[in-house]
């Protein structure tokens, strides 16, 4: 498999035919540029076609799991159609390529997981967290609609409840609170992360392999069924990015202040 083409991404192979995946740009916190989101859309494929692959871990280097989007490409983004436009089909390409992709995957959630890095820690088939970790959707915090995944998986993991919540003020959990309301399958201490996340990928590549591969893409109906709810909340997101809110979010996030967005100062 074409590894060696990957530049944000690192693979190392363990037995059983278990990969490990590393968010390898540990100097930005695993933060997400152009190059790093394509890949982490394509990768689901190749994982699927490897024939010496049985079960994926994904992970990130150093502290944190992902920062989100590299804030330089979301002010490239904004108000750009073209650039839109295409992050509207990659969004698509890594939420179904990792729903399609036929081997079992499981994240190992070893710090902060937001934005982008979020879509993979919670669509794995299995999530190891970090009980001090902090995740959470900040989209609406940027001034854009919660598209990545959350609409569509958030309400199936911790109920509608919960995910109206956290959607819609944009407040993050830690890991002991995400396992608490179904977020996240485990949560252990930081420490054990990784070693839990590669102890239950060698369960699985140990165990019936038709078996599971079928069981996860039953399953994962569940997830083709709310299709629907993320393509809609994508194409809001990417909608939202062409208005002025998004300009003041990111000015906000760089200068560590409260946002003053322009919708907010309008009557209705």
């Amino acid at each position: 498999m074409p590894w060696s083409d990957y530049e944000r991404l690192r693979f190392e192979r363990h037995e059983n035919g278990v990969l490990l995946i590393t968010l390898d740009r540990p100097d930005k916190y695993n933060a997400a540029d152009e190059r790093m989101h394509t890949e982490m859309a394509r990768v689901w494929r190749d994982v699927s076609a490897d024939p010496q692959t049985r079960v994926a871990v994904v992970t990130g280097a150093g502290r944190a799991f992902s920062a989100g989007g590299d804030l330089a490409m979301v002010e490239r983004m904004a108000g750009d159609h073209d650039r839109v436009s295409h992050m509207l089909t990659e969004m698509s390409d890594l939420v179904y390529n990792m729903v399609d992709c036929a081997k079992p995957i499981v994240s190992a959630i070893n710090g902060v997981a937001v934005g982008a890095g979020l879509v993979v820690a919670l669509l794995a088939d299995i999530s190891v967290c970090a009980e001090d970790a902090r995740l959470g959707d900040g989209h609406v915090r940027l001034g854009v609609a919660a598209g990545d995944h959350a609409a569509m998986v958030w309400p199936l993991l911790a109920g509608m409840a919960k995910a109206r919540y956290h959607l819609l003020t944009g407040e993050m959990v830690d890991g002991a609170e995400a396992e608490r309301i179904g977020l996240v399958s485990r949560a252990v201490p930081r420490e054990q992360v990784l070693d839990e996340a590669m102890r239950v990928a060698r369960t699985l590549a140990t165990g019936p392999q038709q078996a599971i591969r079928l069981t996860r893409r039953a399953l994962n109906n569940w997830l083709k069924a709310a299709g629907p709810v993320f393509d809609q909340s994508a194409a809001y997101e990417m909608l939202t990015f062409m208005g002025p809110d998004v300009l003041e979010g990111l000015a906000a996030l760089r200068e560590k202040r409260e946002p003053r967005f322009p919708s907010a100062s309008r009557e209705g």
